[in-house]
């Protein structure tokens, strides 16, 4: 039975038994900061149990794609040195929110992988937990396993309810005894049952485990004790690994040994032209491809932090072992389509995505593949001086310059057998951190200490208000008194300017009174909640104490809030265009621009950008208004609010709708669609591996930009004596005409060379039989230089010929040596010979080679002097 029939049976059963299947959800958890990975089949369900979420079923099974290679939850270590350790991995499960329990769970169990898959009933075994009478009785009484079969475990962790055979989701709240089921490999393999000493064998595998919320654990804040508490929903939690049944269904101990993994295992063989099949680094190839893979596709990308760094981890790890068998070039991402033809039945998104999958682990595999082989020297060298210890220095060094992660190299020593020195590799780290530190203290605001009251801001509603001078700096230090002419940071206890933040820049405008200007040209926060307000004094004197009128400069404020409304908007569009892996990677806005960041690892084509225009635009006309209402973070995030420029949020939170837009964001805005009036992009391209940048214009930058673009179109076509609607025909007529004209300056060219080829070969003479010819060709381009030097080999026979050209003060030369003098004569040493005369070097096979100079001056006595040159060896 091979993999996908596996997973087709084992969901039609449950289907069968009223559950409702439910799609596999995304490696990344959705609303969920306590993990990094989807580590279980449960974490979607993870709210149902809680009784946070409902849904419109109480049964539900599901095939569930889970990664194990980062924080708590972690293989990565283990991938290649076991049977049955993974990375990535699939979890068949089924599910109970508060309908069925024990007894339908355990004989649902027994009759799927007895009767369904046809597993030996005498190789089956079970644990429960100590106390689990009812789930004893279940086994040995009503499904008729016998009682040497089924193990009671006990808490053997030290503490109450700390057992292999009772779960629970955290130190409080659902828990509850659980059951696994035992596969028993035959006596051929080393291990003994489950609860005895040689349990960590590999005889008796765990293939399945019915885990039942029944209690609610409550910890006594003084005594410490926990109590268990019934709860009023008992629920049930499966899961099943389907490697590992996988593994038992085909009758092989490993599980590298079933049909998926054969089939990847043999495409990392093509791809690293390797004939040994048992070889662990294929194992570990292939279980990285899957891994890699379904991350990227659901909208992780390579990166030096979180996910994004995991991501990396594994890749560099799939890369190093395909370079331990000796592949030095990209080929980890020519495994994709053999990844969908696997796996992309079970899982539409994969084919969906598959080029996009191929471009990330490409570009990466390019950038990596840079420093790979450097980095190994760098390992090698250090461990030739000690072969039984990697010093910390050499593993930062690694790190740090050459990207590979502390495990990397602790994979690379755990396989030689060295010791690694990871607390100097954390000493290393924690030196260059501290430096880093030092180099980058600073105080906010440019020095700027501020003990005083926070700032209200006004500017959501108003554009002026009154206010009151809290503090004044100059040049960092607190002054109670400013003149006209000195530059200074002015701090209000009231003002209507927005401080940069969000990546939207701070308002300009005017602090002003009877007797004094202050003119603002920027405003960014001195603490979180005090604003610093940057400028000049331009007349009178400001005094601390003293009242301003604070007015912002609402033509420069309504050019930014249009650009940060269209930003909203344009995030959206580029997600419904180009997928939901689009993420913000940073942004600025101002007066004349938005400027936005994100992940995507493709140039966005000029079809793609025209749709997201018209997205946008669409939402300008419809005209809607906008909004803003505060909340709690966690309500915001539930009602399917995105965090657009990565800010830290406090509890309350600021969600903004913009027309189908709903976002987190302090900014400012337009208070309707239309108030952006249009929008256009002006520029697209990359920043950094995986990162893409857009910016564009709106209002009347827009405008001006349409304008201008109109009046070159007309110029253009006045030029080429053209309507505009005839200008895209015209210039391809003007480029006919240009590669016809071309094509017959080529011609002219090769003939003139034909032409002064035939008087040059008078001009050879005779070196010990062998032709020497040095000359110069006015105005030949290299074309014109190769094509006569092989008329001139072809006319000579025996020679040895140089050629020059020169173009702007810089010299072009070729030499060429007829095959039967290569022996005595070769072509790259005597371009070189002549190149050295006019600054410049060269090289080349023996028959061909061409060089370069910048000295045209000393090209006369260096052709003069091939002759002898050529004497010296014929």
């Amino acid at each position: 039975m091979n993999s996908a029939e596996i997973r087709e049976k084992f969901l039609k059963f449950f289907e069968s038994k009223d559950h409702t299947v439910v799609r596999s959800s995304s490696l990344v958890p959705g609303n969920d900061p306590t993990l990094l990975f989807t580590n279980s089949g449960m974490v979607q369900f993870k709210d149902v149990f809680l009784g946070t979420e409902k849904r419109n079923y109480v049964r539900a099974t599901s095939v569930q794609r889970c990664l194990r290679a980062g924080g708590k939850h972690n293989d990565l270590e283990n991938v290649g040195y076991t049977a049955r350790h993974h990375t990535f991995f699939e979890m068949l499960g089924n599910w109970s929110f508060g309908d069925y329990f024990k007894r339908d769970s355990l004989k649902w169990a027994w009759e799927l992988l007895t009767q369904v898959y046809g597993l030996p009933a005498d190789k089956l075994w079970a644990t429960v937990y100590e106390t689990d009478d009812e789930a004893y009785d279940i086994w040995v009484n009503e499904i008729g396993l016998p009682k040497e079969r089924v193990v009671r475990i006990g808490d053997n962790k030290g503490a109450p309810f700390a057992s292999d055979n009772f779960w629970q989701m955290a130190d409080t709240g659902p828990c509850g005894p659980c059951s696994e089921i035992f596969y028993d490999h035959g006596p051929d393999v080393w291990g003994g049952p489950p609860g005895s000493p040689d349990q960590d064998g590999d005889r008796y595998i765990e293939i399945w485990n019915n885990v039942f919320m029944q209690f609610d654990r409550q910890v006594d804040a003084k005594t410490g004790e926990a109590t268990l508490t019934p709860l009023p929903r008992q629920c049930v939690d499966t899961g099943m690994g389907l490697e590992r049944l996988a593994a038992v269904l085909q009758h092989v101990h490993s599980n590298y040994e079933i049909d998926l993994f054969q089939s990847l295992i043999k495409a990392a063989a093509r791809e690293t032209n390797t004939t040994d099949l048992t070889n662990n680094s294929l194992k570990v190839i292939a279980d990285h491809i899957r891994a890699c893979s379904f991350l990227i596709v659901d909208g992780v990308i390579p990166g030096n932090e979180g996910r994004g760094y995991v991501l990396r981890r594994i890749i560099r790890r799939a890369l190093r072992h395909g370079h331990k068998l000796g592949q030095t070039k990209p080929f980890f991402y020519r495994l994709v389509k053999d990844l969908v033809q696997e796996m992309g039945v079970a899982y539409p998104e994969l084919p969906e995505a598959a080029d996009r999958v191929e471009q990330v682990l490409k570009q990466e595999e390019e950038r990596f593949g840079e420093t790979l082989e450097n980095g190994m020297k760098i390992l090698e060298t250090a461990l030739a001086k000690n072969p039984k210890k990697l010093d910390g220095d050499t593993a930062f060094t690694l790190y740090d310059t050459f990207g590979f992660p502390l495990d990397l190299t602790a994979d690379i020593c755990r396989e030689r057998e060295v010791e690694l020195d990871e607390a100097g590799f954390d000493v290393a780290m924690k030196r260059q951190q501290d430096a880093s530190r030092a180099g980058g203290k600073f105080k906010m605001a440019a020095g700027v200490e501020y003990n005083g009251d926070k700032t209200h801001f006004v500017g959501y509603a108003e554009s002026a208000h009154e206010a009151k001078v809290l503090a004044l700096y100059v040049a960092g230090s607190a002054v109670q008194k400013i003149e006209a002419g000195q530059d200074a940071i002015v701090v209000l206890d009231t003002t209507p300017f927005y401080a940069e933040s969000g990546g939207q820049v701070g308002d300009v405008g005017v602090l002003e009174s009877a007797t004094s200007l202050f003119a603002v040209n920027d405003t960014q926060k001195i603490q979180a909640d005090v604003f610093g307000h940057h400028g000049r004094l331009e007349k009178g004197a400001l005094s601390v104490g003293d009242n301003v009128n604070a007015k912002i400069d609402t033509a420069v404020r309504a050019r930014s809030m249009r650009n940060h409304s269209a930003t909203h908007l344009m995030h959206k569009a580029l997600r419904e265009v180009l997928g939901t892996h689009v993420v913000q990677r940073g942004s600025l806005v101002d007066a004349d621009k938005t400027r936005f960041d994100f992940s995507h690892n493709a140039p966005v084509s000029a079809d793609e950008i025209r749709r997201i225009e018209d997205i946008v635009n669409r939402e300008i006309l419809t005209n809607v208004a906008t909004s803003a209402k505060l909340m709690s973070f966690d309500d915001a995030v539930a009602n399917g609010a995105m965090a657009l420029f990565g800010e830290k949020y406090g509890d309350e939170v600021r969600v903004l709708s913009i027309g189908s837009s709903t976002e987190l964001c302090g900014g400012t805005h337009v208070h309707r669609t239309g108030d952006i009036g249009l929008f256009k992009i002006i520029a697209e391209g990359g920043v950094a591996a995986g990162i893409r940048r857009i910016e564009a214009v709106t209002g009347e930058g827009a405008l001006t930009l349409v304008q201008n673009l109109s009046s070159k179109v007309a110029e253009a076509a006045a030029a080429l004596k053209a309507t505009p609607e005839e200008l895209t025909q015209r210039i391809a007529q003007v480029q006919d005409q240009v590669k016809a004209l071309e094509k017959e300056l080529s011609a002219l060219k090769s003939k003139m060379a034909a032409n002064q080829g035939d008087e040059l070969v008078n001009q050879a003479v005779d070196v010990n039989g062998i032709k020497v010819l040095a000359a110069t060709l006015d105005g030949a381009d290299s074309a014109t230089l190769r094509e006569t030097m092989d008329k001139l080999k072809d006319k000579l026979k025996t020679a040895a010929i140089v050629l020059a050209t020169v173009k702007d003060g810089k010299v072009s030369l070729i030499a060429g040596v007829t095959a039967d003098a290569t022996a005595k004569v070769k072509a790259g040493e005597l371009v070189n010979f002549v190149a050295l005369q006019v600054g410049g070097k060269g090289g080349g096979r023996p028959d061909m080679a061409q060089a370069g100079g910048t000295d045209a001056s000393g090209l006369p006595a260096a052709l003069q002097g091939v002759a002898a040159w050529v004497a010296e060896r014929a």
